[in-house]
């Protein structure tokens, strides 16, 4: 006899997805479900380490599982990671599912799945032959899902090559009127490494494409009023965001670096108003050394007070960054312009009234918290999907505007200076994005089409615990 809802949750092993699906989690388990999170032992210790939302008071148990990958190995080799994921996770996933029936557990028996669509087609594979409810979550933007699902029209359109997915040309295309044009060179799986690798992960999604077919739900951080365009095209797919990434009860959820809370907020809470530019790039952007120089010295012309988050490993090649000649003495000294940080508490940072508008890389944790918060962008894209993400911010919702390189590839600080300025006057931007924060909040408030697809979602996971039990 089943006597409650236990959800197994899997997220592909990179910040920008465990903290979604962690969201998700957590929302489960806000609704009465049991909750396995399966990590990779090397983002368990992360999380572990910097006490990211795993003491939770019982309600969700976290289980660390091998990825496969070496010590010390490059875990942003995102194509090789996924590959041998299916090796070394799939046969622990399972014995997790069948373990579970015979544990005596006050969790119970692992009744459904709910896995990152990136994870690859092992994981719904696994639901099948273990006999349990799955469902995917798509972390990032309704739009790139549809890129997705569009595979067989993109290569009837000779968009692309059916072989490996490189761009046949470079004629613009929409999906529907209503979308914006999109490059073919711009496409996801065309952004990320080498061609090999591209190839690589153009066929490990196509895969996923076929195997969310026989999955039971689709759920994607996105909300209506955002995407609707997008989000006609394949009216499965239910959006259930913008997802609270990031935080809960004033705790940061799922980070592999511990924030530098007071640090961040004190030095804000010192600061007008919309007198800050925030800049932060994600988990994976990487600069060579002359861009970011450039952007410290295009901070520092601008003039204005900035909190900027640099991560230890954001220069290319595993450099120790270095800042111009001066700048930390002119520039981040006590009562100076900037502020520098390893790592921020995002969500409270946006949400802080000193915040002007946030230079981001377009990764959609960040859009989606931004437009949360109604903070208007410079849209700074690095790779895979922050392309497309860039056009919604600049093209389509016009709350931001593009950071342009110059003919030599590089943004330069007068670029940078000139776009900061003209951002933090715009009052029709502010206006424009005040008015996403007002859509987005409402979503996901009870009532809200957001809040109400994620109880559809949660119900039909539950139902299969009546079905179990009657059998």
């Amino acid at each position: 006899m089943v006597s409650s809802p236990h959800a197994i949750v899997i997220p592909y092993p990179a910040q920008g997805h465990v903290i979604p699906l962690l969201e998700v989690a957590h929302a489960l388990a806000d609704r009465g479900f049991a909750v396995t999170f399966v990590n990779t032992e090397f983002n368990h210790a992360r999380v572990a380490a910097a006490d990211a939302g795993m003491q939770d008071g019982g309600r969700i148990q976290f289980v660390a599982v091998p990825d496969g990958m070496a010590p010390g190995e490059d875990r942003n080799q995102v194509v090789r990671l996924t590959i041998l994921m299916e090796e070394f996770m799939a046969p622990k996933v399972e014995e997790l599912v069948l373990a579970s029936r015979d544990s005596g557990a006050a969790s119970g028996m692992i009744t459904c799945m709910v896995t990152d669509y990136n994870v690859g087609s092992w994981a719904l594979e696994v639901a099948q032959r273990t006999g349990i409810r799955s469902a995917a979550v798509w972390p990032a933007s309704a739009a790139v899902m549809a890129t997705l699902l569009s595979f067989n029209k993109l290569i009837e359109d000779k968009i692309i090559d059916a072989e490996d997915g490189s761009a046949l040309g470079d004629k613009p295309f929409q999906l529907n009127p209503d979308m914006p044009l999109m490059h073919s060179a711009h496409l996801a799986w065309n952004c990320v490494g080498d061609h090999d690798q591209q190839t690589a992960l153009f066929r490990i999604l196509n895969e996923g494409v076929r195997a969310i077919q026989v999955c039971d739900f689709v759920i994607c951080n996105s909300f209506q009023e955002a995407e609707p365009a997008a989000l006609s095209l394949f009216p499965n797919v239910l959006p259930v965001g913008p997802l609270l990434t990031g935080e809960r009860s004033g705790k940061a959820v799922g980070h592999f670096w511990k924030p530098e809370d007071e640090e961040c907020m004190s030095w804000l809470d010192a600061q007008p108003a919309r007198s800050v530019v925030y800049v932060a790039f994600g988990s994976f952007t990487m600069f060579d050394r002359r861009q970011f120089e450039e952007l410290a010295l295009g901070l520092e012309l601008s003039g204005k007070r900035f909190l900027w988050v640099v991560r230890p490993d954001i220069l290319q090649g595993g450099a120790v960054h270095t800042y111009p000649d001066g700048f930390l003495d002119r520039v981040c000294a006590a009562g100076g312009q900037g502020k520098l940080v390893t790592w921020s508490p995002q969500q409270r940072v946006l949400a802080h009234p000193a915040v002007a508008c946030f230079v981001s890389h377009c990764g959609w944790n960040s859009t989606m918290e931004g437009v949360r918060n109604g903070v208007p962008f410079l849209a700074w894209p690095y790779f895979a999907d922050q392309f497309v993400n860039q056009l919604y911010i600049s093209d389509v919702w016009k709350v931001g505007l593009k950071a342009v390189a110059d003919e030599s590839g590089v943004i330069t600080k007068e670029h940078i200076a000139g776009r900061v300025e003209e951002l933090m006057g715009n009052a029709d931007m502010r206006e424009r994005v005040e008015a996403m924060k007002k859509a987005a909040h409402e979503s996901i408030q009870e009532g809200g089409s957001s809040y109400g697809n994620f109880d559809t979602f949660a119900e039909h996971m539950l139902n299969v615990i009546f079905k179990i039990a009657e059998e």
